[in-house]
C-alpha cells in the first residue's frame, strides 16, 4: 500500500472521507502518494438554518488542508443529496473519466454494507469503473449493520490528531453525535485494539491487485 503513487478518494458527501479514511490518507501522503479527492455532493440542503450554501465547500477545503491534500486535487460536485440513484449512469461515466485521467493505484469508497442510498451508489459504480484497481471500503459505523474489517491500518498519534483536526473543520456538522471527539478517538482506539496497536482504521477489501 505504501508504494501507491496515485490514490483516488471518493466521498458521496463532503465529510465522508475524513470520517472513514482520514488517518489512512495522512499516512499515504506521508509516504509520498498523491491523493485526489471527489465529493459528489456538498449537501447544502442539509445545512442548519441560516448557514450560507457554500459552507460545506469551505469546510471541506479546510479539512483537506489539515490532511495534506492539495486543494488542486479536490473536486466538489453537486449531485442531489439522497438522489444519486437517479443519476447513476452519469456518476459511472464521471468515474470512468477519472480512471482514465488518473490511473490510480488505490481507490477509497464507502463500504459495500453502507446503508445510505448515496453511499451505495458510489460504492457500486466505483466497483464497475475500477474493476482492475485496488479498492478499499471505509467504515462509517452509523451506516453499517455489518462491516467486514478485512484490513486494519495502524495510526500513529500524529495521524489521529490530523484526522481530529480535519473533522473539526466541519463546524456545521458539529451537532452530529458521531462528530464528537471522544467517539472518534474511541472508534480509532477500538480498531487499534483489534490490530494490536493503540489506534487504527478499518477497511473492507473489495479488491486488491498485487
Amino acid at each position: 500500500m505504501w508504494k501507491c503513487k496515485t490514490v483516488l478518494a471518493l466521498a458521496p458527501h463532503t465529510d465522508d472521507i475524513e470520517f472513514g479514511a482520514g488517518g489512512l490518507i495522512g499516512r499515504l501522503i506521508e509516504s509520498g502518494a498523491a491523493v485526489h479527492s471527489v465529493a459528489f455532493c456538498n449537501a447544502w440542503q442539509s445545512l442548519p438554518a441560516g448557514m450560507p450554501p457554500d459552507t460545506l465547500i469551505n469546510e471541506v477545503r479546510e479539512a483537506h488542508s489539515e490532511l495534506g491534500i492539495s486543494l488542486e486535487n479536490l473536486t466538489v460536485l453537486d449531485f442531489p443529496v439522497r438522489n444519486f440513484d437517479s443519476r447513476r449512469q452519469e456518476i459511472l461515466e464521471y468515474l470512468v473519466l477519472r480512471k482514465n485521467e488518473l490511473q490510480p493505484d488505490l481507490v477509497l469508497v464507502p463500504a459495500s454494507t453502507d446503508v445510505h442510498q448515496d453511499h451505495q451508489v458510489i460504492c457500486q459504480e466505483a466497483r464497475r469503473a475500477f474493476k482492475t484497481t485496488s479498492l478499499l471500503g471505509y467504515e462509517l459505523p452509523w451506516n453499517n449493520y455489518n462491516f467486514h474489517s478485512s484490513a486494519l491500518v495502524p495510526l500513529e498519534p500524529r495521524h489521529v490528531l490530523q484526522k481530529i483536526k480535519a473533522l473539526q473543520a466541519f463546524q456545521s456538522q458539529a451537532h452530529r453525535p458521531y462528530a464528537d471527539e471522544a467517539f472518534i478517538r474511541g472508534w480509532m482506539r477500538g480498531r487499534g485494539v483489534t490490530a494490536g496497536v493503540h489506534s487504527a482504521e478499518a477497511f473492507e477489501v473489495l479488491r486488491w491487485v498485487l
